[in-house]
């Protein structure tokens, strides 16, 4: 008996495709080497190399390709979120954080090392991001590479992802309206998202209006993307989520899904990927690959 192959659909080809540009791309980025400092290079490749979804580079190849930057230029911005994005794990999953055990299928960096390496390895892949930016075969044009360390310092920091991790540890087991939900999400994870998409934007030098556009449709997926994960630790499974599930409600975490349930929760992820969408009416079919991703970001299960 032949079993046919399972389906894989468009987006999440061409997302598979984008991770092994990516991936390719990191492999030369990250660091390699012996002496004392090998377990840290070891431990910045275990955390970045080898999984996740790509959803950010994926965001800032395919924005960058919408206004016509060159590729090669395209592959280091996406390569330096993704290092940025793949810290913030590493951090968060720390026992002083969110204390996880799994990451993308496999221990967590601080369980599979030390405390320590991992944290060590998660500075070291922040400041790298920062340098792949800065460096001039990102862009020959200062001013876009300025552009491009400013907004990603925006999205990190103290007013963007750093913030909504703190805001998340500080409402920890209290009960918190709505808005404040929304605010510690847009910080946590849609800032870095909204930059992924901006940053393609930026290194295509588009204009003031475009990008507006863009930051729209990035700050409204980020949103319903976390609303997503939400319902996944909820209902999900958790060999296809990657993770371990079930860890919000037992953490007391301020999410949508506890807030208003998880039917209201996956209508406001619904909603929040159709104003996404309309963001780009501007761009015709070329944007059609970002609406295909807003699609499935509100329909994926892992």
């Amino acid at each position: 008996m032949i079993v046919a192959a399972p389906t894989v659909s468009p987006v999440a080809q061409r997302l598979s495709d984008a991770a092994v540009r990516v991936e390719s791309t990191l492999e030369g980025l990250l660091p390699t080497g012996s002496g004392p400092e090998r377990p840290l290079f070891e431990a910045m490749r275990y955390a970045t190399l080898g999984g996740g979804k790509r959803l950010r580079p994926y965001l800032a190849l395919t924005v960058a390709e919408l206004f016509g930057a060159a590729p090669e230029r395209a592959l280091r911005v996406a390569a330096s979120v993704e290092m940025l994005h793949c810290y913030s794990l590493v951090h968060d999953d720390l026992p002083a954080m969110d204390d996880d055990e799994l990451r993308r299928g496999r221990p967590t960096c601080h369980i599979a090392f030390d405390e320590a390496t991992a944290i060590l390895a998660g500075d070291a892949l922040l400041t790298l991001a920062f340098d792949v930016l800065a460096d001039p075969l990102t862009h020959d044009d200062p001013g876009v590479r300025i552009d491009l360390v400013r907004g990603l310092a925006g999205a990190a920091g103290a007013h963007g992802m750093v913030a909504g991790q703190m805001v998340d540890l500080a409402v920890e087991h209290q009960a918190v309206d709505v808005a404040t939900i929304e605010r510690l999400q847009a910080l946590k994870t849609g800032s870095l998202i909204t930059f992924s998409a901006e940053s393609g934007a930026i290194l295509g030098q588009a204009g003031d209006l475009q990008r507006r556009a863009i930051e729209n449709y990035g700050r409204d997926l980020g949103y319903a993307f976390q609303i997503i994960d939400d319902l996944l630790d909820a209902e999900g499974d958790e060999t296809a989520v990657g993770k371990a599930v079930g860890k919000d409600a037992a953490a007391g975490k301020a999410t949508l899904v506890a807030a208003i349930g998880a039917d209201a929760a996956r209508a406001r992820a619904d909603g929040l990927a159709a104003q996404a969408i309309e963001s780009l009416s501007g761009f015709g079919h070329p944007a059609d690959a970002l609406r295909d991703v807003a699609r499935f970001v509100v329909t994926r299960r892992s």
